[in-house]
């Protein structure tokens, strides 16, 4: 078992059935794992360490959606939670893939999934690398900016708020902002509040 455990974790801390039965590992072994709580079941055929300690310093339930689903962008409140730039603590991963693909059906962590058109899904797109895998995020003003596209489902108040923090941070680009408005069809909605909270 504890080679099994070295093994995953030499693979950075995750691994799939594919990778573990390429190193002859058994699938009840696996399975006697998963029931020990010694490594997690993420989705059917992935796996990751259940030893948190194992991972230092970093935002493990994001890689993990990166990492079980190639296509995920952490979006929306999720993104507004890395970035700093809301009170509100999401109980659920927010990501999104293009809405011709179909999801896949992720555990652990527990996630909502998003279905943007390629238009939306495309723009904005920022990969922070770290040694257990990528962080797929969209940037802060497209964030803000689909924030305000889905006002009505996830409300006016977490919009405003995350303008308004966005607003008072040294680094900002209006002219971004206003040209992720555009490509997120929210310019008319946006300029005038845009306006009044720079005035």
């Amino acid at each position: 078992m504890e080679e099994i455990i070295s093994y995953i974790a030499k693979n950075g801390g995750f691994a799939t059935m594919k990778e573990m039965k390429d190193a002859n590992i058994h699938t009840r072994d696996i399975a006697d794992l998963v029931r020990e709580n010694l490594i997690d079941k993420i989705k059917p055929g992935f796996y990751r360490l259940a030893d948190y300690n194992f991972f230092k310093d970093i935002n493990l339930s994001l890689i993990t959606v990166c990492r079980a689903e190639p296509q995920a962008v952490i979006c929306l409140i999720s993104a507004l939670d890395f970035y700093e730039m809301t009170d509100f603590n999401p109980s659920e991963i927010y990501y999104a893939i293009p809405h011709s693909k179909k999801s896949k059906t992720i555990i652990t962590p527990p996630v909502k999934t998003f279905y943007f058109r390629e238009r939306f899904y495309k723009p904005g797109i920022e990969v922070i690398k770290t040694k257990y895998g990528e962080i797929r995020i969209y940037n802060k003003e497209k964030t803000v900016c689909d924030m305000f596209r889905y006002r009505n489902k996830l409300g006016e108040e977490l919009a405003m708020q995350a303008l308004k923090n966005y607003l008072g941070q040294k680094k900002k680009s209006i002219a971004s902002l206003i040209r992720f408005a555009e490509i997120c069809q929210v310019k008319t909605v946006m300029i005038p509040i845009i306006k009044s909270l720079t005035a």
